[in-house]
């Protein structure tokens, strides 16, 4: 008989019971305490994120929460990281339905507006100034290098700049922009609704959008 490593009690949980397998039952219980480490980051005024914290909103003990993170950290870590890979992917998939420059602006930053809209506190852990845990510092520096590679892929289009370096810069200047807007908009600092924000953004982005409202405006 080959030993697997599994203890009795593992096995025991890892069995099906009410119809939910062991793993379904492990799977349910790690969104839940990713649920729960975001309901925190995206509180007003976050504290720190703490394993007791994490297990009392989720209605977890500890026991659950050690057998999908090793501590409180991992568990920031990967709660960021979903965050930042389903506005990366709703962003995605707007930016290549775009048929031109403009399109491809367009259908990144509703897809992003949206995405933050139907969940607010991924617009918070994403932007918000009030986070100061080491680790989302970190994510948010991948998250910044996520969309400056995808903005660069736009910038000589819509900046009008000669690409190489230039383009670069522009790239991260239009994130950093769009990022501080998103942010502030996210705190209520910006009283704008989804198709307004939309718009602002897109006219910021795209030099041509501006030249046009200002020769709309001088002829009216």
């Amino acid at each position: 008989m080959v030993d697997v490593g599994i203890s009795g009690d593992e096995a025991a949980e890892l069995r099906a019971y009410g119809g939910e397998s062991g793993g379904a039952r492990v799977a349910r219980r790690r969104a839940a305490l990713i649920d729960a480490a975001l309901d925190m980051l995206a509180e007003p005024e976050p504290g720190p994120v703490t394993v007791r914290g994490i297990c009392g909103r989720a209605g977890l003990t500890p026991r659950y929460f050690y057998e999908s993170f090793e501590n409180a950290d991992a568990l920031v870590g990967e709660a960021y990281d979903q965050v930042i890979a389903q506005i990366a992917d709703h962003a995605l998939a707007g930016f290549n339905a775009g048929a031109d420059a403009r399109g491809k602006v367009v259908g990144a930053v509703e897809a992003i507006v949206e995405t933050i809209e139907s969940d607010p506190r991924t617009g918070r852990v994403l932007f918000s100034d009030t986070l100061r845990s080491p680790v989302v510092a970190a994510k948010r520096s991948q998250m910044l290098e996520i969309f400056t590679d995808l903005t660069y892929q736009s910038a000589p289009a819509v900046a009008r700049v000669s690409g190489g370096q230039e383009t670069l810069a522009a790239a991260h200047f239009q994130v950093g922009g769009l990022g501080r807007l998103l942010a502030s908009w996210t705190e209520g600092l910006v009283d704008l609704d989804r198709r307004a924000l939309v718009d602002i953004c897109v006219r910021m982005l795209l030099p041509e959008s501006r030249a046009v409202d200002s020769s709309t405006a001088r002829l009216s």
